[in-house]
């Protein structure tokens, strides 16, 4: 199912949104992950830069087959071989991949769809006891702009909300990533 208010800009105008290697330090994308899934590959914005950091597997899901297609010839560009690229609606489908299986998700400006914590779950089922979930969301207390329209931001409180104790611990607190951007991460019991 398509996230709500989605769509994408030209790629040279998304870019100019984020400050990538900020983002993958912040949000603790490293060498000590092996692998990670990424849903929402778009652009690949994402994709490139953590498949270069990460010691394993990368497997990038998108929705769209547009985006899914421009990716893998970004990849033989960069001699990336890590990253695998699946074109699939993972909230009806889910990811594929067996449970406890990933070191970390990557779940960036997602949660503004209408049932957000279909996300987290699917990342819980798919993620290793300790596993991280990195979420990064538009903010909603400034003018940005991109970003789906304010009223189904979520904001990060309401982020916190979500996350079921039970499943997972608050690993890093919300915090601002400059200029559009806030972020956390979350781990699994």
């Amino acid at each position: 199912m398509k996230v709500r208010d989605s769509g994408m800009p030209e790629e040279s105008v998304w870019k100019e949104f984020f400050n990538i290697d900020l983002i993958l330090s912040e949000l603790e994308i490293n060498s000590k992950v092996n692998n990670l899934v990424e849903i929402g590959c778009g652009y690949g914005t994402f994709t490139i830069p953590a498949a270069k950091l990460i010691n394993g597997t990368l497997y990038a899901f998108d929705i769209e087959p547009q985006m899914v297609e421009l990716l893998p010839e970004k990849l033989k560009g960069e001699s990336i071989e890590n990253v695998i690229i699946e074109n699939r609606d993972i909230l009806a489908e889910t990811t594929g991949l067996p449970n406890n299986s990933v070191d970390y998700v990557m779940l960036f400006n997602l949660l503004h769809h209408a049932e957000p914590i279909d996300f987290l779950d699917e990342a819980y089922r798919i993620l290793k006891p300790d596993g991280k979930i990195g979420i990064i969301h538009w903010r909603s207390d400034i003018e940005t702009p991109r970003g789906p329209d304010l009223s189904i931001r979520p904001r990060p409180n309401q982020i916190m909300e979500w996350i079921d104790q039970q499943k997972f611990r608050i690993t890093k607190v919300p915090f601002t990533i400059e200029p559009y951007h806030f972020g956390l991460i979350i781990s699994k019991h």
